[in-house]
């Protein structure tokens, strides 16, 4: 059969995302994956360079994605199937143009891990995030802030004459556009992927990107890449180089304890591959033209901790799964200096692989590696890969088709302020929404328009030509309350503390002012002025409020950080009459019930701190890492921390 792309429909069980935070995220990105300036000062030059280039001091402009929960029901997604005689690739272009299936036809095989449910989890830079499938992440250290997001989607003229899928979008962290092109060639076992990621400003813009494969973890599935060293990074945040096999074998998912990232040092001029085979030789590889250097496998271990988030990400029964990763540089920890005008581009591809299972699972890690390569060459030589590319460039800036899907409007708003030409990524004016009008008034006419009521202001934009409008836009408390924002981000803390003081003299709802006031009383150590600040925000909501999705998140958000507020500065009577103020609904989720929890010991109760932990809740957005349940639980009892409640992701210290 001819390649075909056309629409589906898949439904999965899927928590709904909920409301996003309308609270900007000022405070710092979490440091899960960080190394310390000891640390740093003992790697390679290149690498250490890389590792200190512009990591974000927070994920504005995005805001965070906590509204979810873990109650799934039957829902219909928007797909996209590429099918040829060979391979069926299922697509998700409102969940970040995840790739959810790669079914390989003649064997009946799937070759990815297929997540049977959608249920977000804290994993992305700005939360939402869920397991399976082939994603793409961009932006910086972590996964997207894109995980959860609509992508831009239409049919473009492949290569071979036949059709490809275009995913494009405008990346917010950095301000970059980029773009996905999947197509399969007729009669081919691999899906192509091209990418392209460009840089239309007059400044150097440090780049992230890392493709990551979810495959089946298995009980005897190996991980291969050419590569005799990795640079180990486990969550004790501490980067070593260790031998790959030897004396402790890092190449098979299920024999480690504790989650890890194994980062592969893949000699220069070495093709750039990573496979993950079975017991019986069978699984995915993975390869790339040179640009794509860095090879990675992220395992879960076998530990409680692993095996509790497996279970956490997906229903009961489902086998586990580990991650094989590309990347632009060597680690996750580095990003990648684009020049003014310039741009990265690259091809992958995804296909199935056999090799023979003895040489594969044998105790020779470089027969094993060499059987592997070898069965690559075979299957798709290093040549065709680099003329698939070759073919694939002239394509890049051909202008989409039919659209498929609609991503943001931030892409249209930033082209039209910006003038840039990007053939081959369109950003209409007609995806302009409600997010973006606001901020179009500012361009246009030079102010904000009037605010409608006491809703909370909508999203704030935090480059420097955007805060450039803002200091010359008319000082209402709107304007004042962005204009904040922009230079809180922009590291100029004491001025955005000005802006905000100056808004709240006139602004008609003061608790978004308050809050920022708030959390830069806390970031600088004024715990009581933090507190004082945090309750006067939410009794001021509190006065304001009534029924709507909207309000119910701000509430909800600004409840929490009162609360957590109010006891951080010894106080627990103030956070206890937070807490009595909020809704209902709103106490008994998970969040906060560790948060009564704490309340709790706060008060001397501990009898009824442990009575919480035993009637039992789960935390929907407990953080990848978070080490806050067990902190509690040692607070309350000596006891071991219940199964249900261990996620620990590295060793008790």
């Amino acid at each position: 059969m001819a390649t075909t792309v056309r629409r589906a429909v898949l439904t999965l069980p899927a928590a709904p995302l909920g409301p996003e935070n309308p609270l900007p995220a000022l405070r710092p990105l979490d440091r899960t994956h960080a190394v310390d300036e000891r640390t740093r000062a003992a790697l390679p030059r290149d690498m250490a360079r890389q590792i200190g280039c512009a990591q974000p001091a927070t994920v504005l402009p995005t805001r965070v994605l906590d509204g979810y929960g873990r109650e799934r029901v039957p829902t219909d997604l928007d797909a996209i199937v590429i099918e040829n005689d060979r391979l069926r690739a299922t697509v998700l272009p409102g969940l970040g143009g995840r790739v959810h299936s790669l079914h390989h036809k003649p064997t009946g095989r799937e070759l990815l891990y297929t997540n049977p449910v959608l249920q977000p989890a804290d994993f992305a830079l700005n939360g939402a995030w869920f397991s399976g499938g082939i994603e793409w992440n961009i932006g910086a250290t972590g996964h997207s802030t894109l995980s959860c997001a609509p992508l831009h989607a239409a049919r473009v003229p492949a290569p071979d004459g036949g059709e490809m899928v275009r995913l494009w979008e405008w990346e917010r962290l950095r301000d970059l556009p980029f773009q996905v092109d999947l197509w399969l060639p007729d009669d081919s076992d691999f899906l192509h992927v091209g990418v392209r990621i460009r840089n239309p400003h007059e400044h150097t813009a440090p780049v992230y990107w890392w493709s990551n494969t979810a495959v089946p973890e298995g009980g005897r599935t190996r991980v291969l890449a050419p590569a005799d060293e990795a640079w180990h990074f486990g969550y004790e945040r501490a980067l070593t180089r260790v031998p790959v096999s030897g004396s402790v074998d890092r190449t098979y998912p299920t024999r480690g304890e504790f989650p890890a990232d194994y980062f592969y040092e893949v000699p220069d001029g070495a093709r750039r591959w990573i496979a993950s085979l079975d017991g019986d030789g069978h699984g995915l590889v993975q390869t790339s033209t040179d640009l794509l250097r860095g090879r990675k496998l992220f395992l879960w271990g076998g530990g409680t901790g692993g095996r509790r988030w497996q279970e956490w990400l997906t229903e009961p029964g489902t086998a586990g799964y580990a991650e094989i990763q590309a990347g632009l540089a060597r680690t996750q920890l580095e990003h990648v200096p684009l020049e003014p005008g310039e741009e990265f581009s690259w091809l992958e591809a995804y296909g199935p692989l056999s090799a023979d299972p003895r040489a594969v699972h044998g105790d020779d890690w470089a027969a094993a590696r060499t059987e592997t390569e070898r069965r690559l060459d075979r299957a798709l030589p290093r040549a065709d890969v680099e003329a698939a590319y070759a073919a694939w460039r002239p394509f890049a800036d051909t202008e989409p088709g039919e659209s498929l899907a609609t991503g943001s409007g931030w892409g249209a708003l930033e082209v039209r302020r910006g003038g840039y030409e990007l053939p081959g990524t369109p950003f209409a004016d007609t995806t302009l929404g409600e997010p973006q009008r606001p901020w179009l008034e500012l361009l246009d006419q030079g102010a904000f328009p009037e605010p409608l009521g006491a809703r909370p202001p909508g999203p704030s934009l935090v480059s420097p030509h955007w805060r450039d409008m803002l200091e010359t836009a008319p000082a209402d408390p709107l304007t004042e309350y962005h204009l904040g924002v922009a230079q809180w981000h922009a590291g100029d803390r004491a001025q955005a503390v000005r802006s905000w003081e100056r808004g709240l003299a006139l602004a008609p709802s003061r608790w978004p002012l308050l809050r920022c006031l708030a959390v830069a009383a806390g970031e600088g150590g004024q715990r009581d002025r933090a507190a004082d600040l945090c309750a006067e925000a939410f009794d001021d909501l509190c006065a304001r409020r009534h029924d709507d999705g909207e309000r119910t998140a701000a509430e909800a958000a600004l409840g929490r950080e009162a609360v957590e507020a109010l006891l951080a500065a010894g106080r627990p009577g103030g956070a206890r009459a937070v807490w009595a103020a909020l809704s209902p609904e709103i106490r008994r989720r998970g969040r906060f019930r560790l948060l009564e929890a704490r309340l709790l010991l706060a008060e001397g109760d501990r009898a009824g701190a442990r009575s919480v932990f035993e009637e039992g809740f789960e935390v929907a957005d407990l953080r990848e890492g978070a080490e806050i349940l067990g902190e509690v639980w040692a607070l309350i009892t000596d006891d071991p921390l219940p199964d249900r409640y261990d996620y620990r992701m590295r060793p008790t210290s």
